[in-house]
């Protein structure tokens, strides 16, 4: 609690600067989502505002709305391979240079793809498969800038004891970026799907000047403290090094004591700037591997829903589009409330695998009832809500949370940088497995309907159920034939059946 009562008006101006930084990029990337179904329909014979023969002669872009599902998926898949390649290089930038002059470029530069792809291409009359795959790439590799830099910011002014619940509220930018962006497309969709893109490329250009000139990477920049745990970590760093320095004096007494601690002391008011790990040495952290592969299933159900909702409530119930985009924000509703919720009780238990566990179990059947639903409004947002709360909030609590747990952990020395990195690692290989979902789900849904697509998204579900629960099972499983062994020897097990030294010393370390 005493890590509140540190709290300055410079850690709201950080958490608020972050959070809409981000919501300006899911917004872009909702206005995607949200465009679909009028792109197709413009795309093929099937358009009702204009004159539907000449229009579709002139352009001649595709033939029949399946071949048309089958392009939009694959630039879904471009968009989040190219994004996925883009975590795992800015998380290597963000912790070797300065954050905020990343996150600023990669703004500015997304906001140019995102104006180049949808709204250039519609004024020019571009209908070029080659060009939207271009355009497309090189706004994930922009986009991809954003989560590792705002989680590095956030991460370097809050520490671990008020982690869950800071990012479980902060975690709510990609909902609320996401509900942004849906409303931005409602607003302008019946002026022309371009416009449904100007808009937010626009408003995260501008956003991205703001970050540029206002936003404050770490609080030793300015004078203030580091979080708590970041401090106890370079504490148990001094310490350290001056029982090195008094067994050296212990060795070599004509040295003289004082003289080695106050270097010791000195170290620890000027304390080295921090190093940044390789990327080798972030993915042999303890935790980074099994959260990215469950993160990577996870992730691909999540961002099914983000990239089809408003197509499937279109397709499947035939609602209007501007109806399914305001109906679909419902399932991001259930996603903020999810990761705040989530990050409360993971606080307080002190512990948030137990709760992203426990979620993950409960998202398969609501997964099942969600996919034998009907067009009900009512119900169909109500369940939709549910089903976002518990498959979006422990999304963000990995992408957040447990991230920036992941890259601030004890098994770091204190002077290692390694938050930013482990954040693009983690959602990097989350993207990779997005990037794959996005390719089946029009695949699938074209070969054998909406049914078969929503058991593919609970199998993927139980898989990053089993990514997290079989390392925490071979952990309890190590620490019972520790404890065994342990028992053996302490009643006196003359033949020594197990072997002594190792295990007796790590059941001692533990106790």
């Amino acid at each position: 609690m005493a890590e509140y009562r540190k709290w300055t008006i410079h850690h709201l101006i950080v958490f608020l600067l972050t959070f809409f930084s981000y919501s300006c990029f899911h917004a872009t990337r909702k206005a995607f989502s949200n465009i679909k179904d009028s792109m197709q329909k413009e795309w093929t014979n099937n358009s009702v505002t204009l004159d539907p023969p000449k229009l579709w002669e002139d352009r001649d872009f595709f033939k029949d709305e399946h071949s048309a599902e089958l392009f939009l998926g694959a630039m879904d898949t471009t968009f989040l391979l190219a994004y996925a390649v883009g975590l795992y290089i800015s998380g290597i930038l963000g912790d070797r240079f300065n954050l905020r002059k990343v996150l600023a470029l990669g703004m500015c530069s997304s906001a140019i793809m995102v104006f180049m792809f949808g709204t250039v291409s519609k004024w020019i009359g571009v209908y070029n498969i080659w060009y939207y795959g271009v355009f497309m790439a090189l706004n994930g590799l922009f986009q991809s800038t954003g989560w590792p830099c705002v989680v590095a910011v956030m991460g370097n002014w809050f520490g671990k004891s008020s982690r869950g619940i800071v990012f479980g509220i902060w975690s709510a930018n990609a909902s609320l970026g996401n509900i942004i962006g849906a409303l931005q497309v409602a607003a302008v969709l019946d002026y022309g799907y371009e416009y449904a893109m100007l808009v937010p490329a626009v408003v995260l250009f501008a956003f991205g000047i703001l970050i540029y000139f206002c936003l404050i990477p770490s609080p030793d920049e300015i004078g203030l403290p580091l979080p708590d745990d970041d401090q106890t970590i370079r504490a148990r760093n001094v310490f350290n090094e001056q029982i090195v320095e008094q067994e050296a004096f212990a060795r070599h007494p004509g040295e003289g004591l004082s003289q080695s601690l106050s270097a010791s002391q000195q170290q620890q008011q000027q304390q080295p700037p921090r190093k940044a790990v390789s990327f080798f040495q972030a993915v042999l952290l303890p935790g980074v591997i099994p959260y990215s592969l469950s993160y990577a299933c996870l992730k691909l159900v999540n961002y099914s829903f983000f990239f089809w909702l408003p197509y499937y409530l279109s397709n499947k119930f035939h609602w209007k589009d501007t109806v399914a985009d305001k109906i679909s924000t419902f399932y991001d509703v259930g996603g903020i409330v999810g990761g705040v919720i989530g990050g409360l009780i993971s606080d307080l238990m002190s512990s948030r695998s137990p709760l992203v566990i426990a979620m993950l179990v409960l998202s398969i059947p609501m997964l099942f009832i969600y996919g034998n639903t009907g067009g009900s409004y009512t119900l169909n947002a109500s369940l939709m809500t549910l089903l976002g709360f518990m498959v979006g909030g422990p999304a963000n609590l990995i992408s957040s949370a447990i991230s920036a747990d992941l890259g601030r952990q004890s098994a770091l020395s204190a002077n290692s940088e390694a938050l930013a990195t482990v954040t693009g690692i983690v959602d990097g290989t989350g993207s990779v497995g997005a990037a794959i979902g996005q390719f089946l789900v029009p695949v699938i849904n074209t070969h054998a309907g909406w049914k078969p697509v929503f058991y593919f998204l609970m199998v993927m579900t139980f898989m990053s159920f089993v990514c997290l629960i079989i390392p925490i099972l071979l952990k309890y499983i190590r620490g019972r034939r520790a404890r065994y062994s342990y028992y053996q020897v302490s009643v006196g097990n003359d033949t020594m059946e197990y072997p002594p030294s190792r295990h007796i010393n790590t059941t001692l370390a533990s106790k």
